[in-house]
């Protein structure tokens, strides 16, 4: 199957998220080419944007377990 290069750019603006992002980050750790993360103080929010190298179908999952999070925003760009 073929992979594409994709980055996953997450809003957390509930840090309790923190747990459950990881969670499922760690579950897709073999796809994973690298992780970013800012913490946003003025805003209070975090933004992390995560490297990925997978099949859609992969991608497109990860992206949408995390974005179903309470307090996460997720959107994948290709």
């Amino acid at each position: 199957m073929e992979t594409k290069a994709a980055i996953i750019a997450i809003i957390v603006k509930d840090v309790k998220s923190s747990t459950e992002i990881n969670a499922v980050l760690h579950e897709y750790n073999d796809c994973i080419i690298g992780r970013m993360g800012i913490p946003y103080r003025t805003k209070g929010i975090n933004i992390i944007s995560i490297a990925v190298d997978a099949d859609m179908d992969t991608i497109n999952t990860m992206a949408g377990r995390i974005g179903r999070i309470e307090g996460v925003s997720a959107k994948t760009v290709y």
